[in-house]
């Protein structure tokens, strides 16, 4: 259900993303939540593991979108707490214990969320630069020229977009796979005119100031789909398995140190280091796909070990937008502290004393 005045919708958590995508936009209103997985994807999915995607860097991740919720206790208690409004600041907000919980606190059936405005003036730019430095001043130049119309930044790495941009559904790729790493902008306003040119002037800009060493816009929503294909080709990372795969978070003026360190620690563990690295760099989120050559577990949980541990001394996380699940239960600790993680199982017992709810999910209860 779709209250256009308000800006709302009122939504059953097995729907999938794509739907509420489309019956938002048949409202000229959109859920800015978006990820690779829409079509299958649901929304009490994404509210349980409080999904992140493209858009982050503009409208937030999935705690922003939801305005209300429902949801089921291990009692059999329904706590219906589907509040519409975008202001109610009345005791505990009680939604966010159920956001990110991953069913572990209750079963979600049902959700307000938040909408915006359909914006009609929607461009898309495939760009290259040749340094992380470069990259990250990209980042902020980007940003400003904009003046907050920037909806999406996504990095992908050299390693990623040399296999990520093959395949016989993506035809040509739209750049060169020889430079050290691509970026896909994109920028949504209200005036399809005066957005364009000020998009064109902005990457002008930016080649003129030496932040980028080549570029190509999309022309149409064809060419704006097949720039996405690219970033969102993540089956290509397969050509590496047995491989680890990890979702991490960490400050931007600590990214290039970090993989700096993770590359010789992985050298050393591996020999030969086989990787790629993409992400939603606006808001420190990394992907990296790590080639183990074996499947041997002890080899696993050494990368692991290696990956998470850099983590716990700068303020990074082991999951930005994916969860903790039973893969990374044991590496908790690395961005959680101890009374933190206390606490957790104090809801936890408080909540689901019989621990029926995803036993055994993001930490052993006790």
């Amino acid at each position: 259900q779709v209250d256009v005045l308000s800006r709302t919708m009122t939504v059953q958590a097995g729907a999938t993303l794509q739907a509420v995508h489309e019956a938002a936009e048949a409202q000229s209103l959109v859920m800015p939540l978006d990820l690779g997985a829409r079509g299958s994807a649901t929304i009490g999915g994404n509210i349980a593991t409080n999904a992140g995607g493209n858009q982050v860097i503009r409208y937030g991740m999935m705690r922003e979108q939801v305005l209300g919720l429902e949801a089921v206790l291990a009692d059999g208690t329904v706590v219906s707490s589907m509040n519409a409004v975008l202001k109610n600041n009345t005791g505990y907000d009680l939604k966010h214990l159920f956001i990110g919980s991953e069913g572990t606190l209750g079963i979600i059936t049902r959700a307000v969320l938040r909408l915006r405005p359909l914006m009609p003036a929607r461009n898309s730019a495939l760009v290259a630069t040749d340094s992380l430095e470069k990259l990250i001043e990209l980042l902020t130049f980007i940003e400003r020229e904009l003046g907050g119309r920037m909806s999406a930044f996504e990095a992908m790495w050299n390693s990623y977009y040399r296999i990520a941009c093959k395949g016989p559904h993506l035809g040509e790729p739209p750049l060169p796979d020889e430079y050290p790493f691509y970026v896909l902008i994109e920028s949504a306003g209200a005036d399809l005119e005066a957005e364009g040119e000020q998009f064109l002037a902005t990457l002008g800009r930016a080649l003129e100031n030496g932040l980028l060493t080549d570029a190509v816009l999309a022309q149409n929503s064809k060419e704006r789909e097949a720039f996405w294909a690219i970033r969102d080709n993540i089956e290509s990372v397969v050509t590496l398995w047995p491989l680890a795969i990890f979702d991490i978070s960490l400050p931007i003026a600590a990214m290039e140190s970090y993989l700096e360190r993770c590359a010789a620690a992985l050298r050393e563990l591996l020999g030969e280091l086989r990787w790629v690295t993409f992400g939603h760099l606006g808001d420190g989120n990394l992907h990296l796909a790590i080639a183990l050559g074996s499947d041997d577990p002890a080899l696993k949980q050494a990368v692991e070990k290696l990956v998470y541990s850099e983590l716990s001394g700068i303020g990074g996380s082991i999951s930005a937008e994916h969860g903790i699940g039973l893969d990374k239960r044991a590496w908790l600790g690395c961005s959680r502290s101890p009374q933190e993680i206390a606490l957790m199982k104090t809801l936890k017992r408080a909540l689901d004393p019989g621990n029926i709810l995803n036993p055994g999910k993001i930490f052993l209860a006790s």
